[in-house]
C-alpha cells in the first residue's frame, strides 16, 4: 500500500516537492516516519495515548532533521476543525480508522475540508464485499454465510468493527467535495496469513510476493474481495 500512496502523490505533485501530510489515526507513527524521511512536513493526530507515546518514541530515534518535519498531536480525528484550519494540507491518510467508526461520513466530510485545493484524500478501509472470504478460505463455512449480508465483523484484536462498501465510499466521496480518483484492493492472498507470520527471507521471494500481491491489487476480479480497500479521493 505504500508503494501505491506514494504513486498517487507522485501522479499529483512535482517531484521533490514537500507536501504538508495530515495523518488521522497515525498509530505508533509508521507511515507519518516514512513520510518524513522522504522530505514531507507530517502532523500525526492520535487519540490512544499508548500509541502516542509509542510514536513519541519513534520519533525520539530519528535524526534532528527528520524530527523536525513532524509534529504529533493527541487527538480525535472528528475533531479536526478544532485544531487546523481549512486548506492546511495537501494529503490527508485516514488507513485503518473508519472500522472504528460508526458514522464516518461527518468524519470524511470534516477531513475533505482540510484539504488544499487539489489534495489528496487517502483512506484504507475493511471491504464490506469481502467479509466472506476470510472464514470462507479457513473453512469457517458458517462464519462464511453470515459475512454475505454483513457490514460488521469482529477483527483479530476480538473487537467487533464495521466495514465499509467501495460503492457507497464512492458515493460519499463525490458528495463532500473528493471524488475517487483511484483505488486498489490490499491483503488479496495474503490475509489469511497467521499473525505474526514471517515475511520470505529471500529478497527475490518477498519482492515476488509484492509484485503479485501489487498486480492483484489493481486487477478485476481480484481486488474486488481485497480484505482491505485502499482508496484515494482527489478535492475538486
Amino acid at each position: 500500500m505504500a508503494r501505491q500512496l506514494d504513486e498517487q502523490m507522485a501522479g499529483r505533485y512535482p517531484v521533490g516537492r514537500r507536501l504538508r501530510v495530515l495523518d488521522v489515526g497515525m498509530g505508533q507513527g509508521t507511515q507519518a516516519l516514512r513520510l518524513a524521511r522522504l522530505g514531507h512536513q507530517v502532523t500525526g493526530l492520535e487519540q490512544d495515548t499508548t500509541m502516542v507515546a509509542a510514536a513519541r518514541k519513534a520519533l525520539s530515534c530519528e535524526p534532528e532533521g527528520i524530527r523536525e518535519r513532524v509534529r504529533i498531536i493527541e487527538g480525535d480525528g472528528r475533531d479536526t476543525g478544532v485544531h487546523f484550519l481549512p486548506g492546511s494540507f495537501d494529503v490527508v491518510l485516514c488507513h485503518g480508522v473508519l472500522m472504528y467508526v460508526e458514522e464516518p461520513d461527518p468524519l470524511l466530510a470534516g477531513l475533505a475540508r482540510m484539504l488544499a485545493q487539489g489534495g489528496l484524500l487517502s483512506l484504507l478501509v475493511r471491504n464490506a464485499d469481502g467479509l466472506a472470504m476470510r472464514p470462507g478460505l479457513s473453512g469457517d463455512w458458517a462464519g462464511a454465510l453470515d459475512a454475505f449480508d454483513s457490514v460488521t465483523y469482529r477483527n483479530r484484536l476480538g473487537l467487533d468493527v464495521r466495514a465499509d462498501r467501495l460503492e457507497r465510499l464512492t458515493d460519499t466521496l463525490a458528495g463532500i467535495g473528493a471524488p475517487l480518483q483511484a483505488w486498489f484492493g490490499v491483503r488479496v492472498f495474503t490475509d489469511t496469513a497467521a499473525d505474526g507470520a514471517e515475511l520470505p527471507q529471500d529478497p527475490g521471494a518477498l519482492e515476488t510476493l509484492l509484485a503479485a500481491e501489487e498486480r492483484a491489487g489493481r486487477t478485476d476480479p481480484y481486488r474486488n474481495v481485497a480484505a482491505l480497500l485502499h482508496l484515494c479521493g482527489v478535492r475538486g
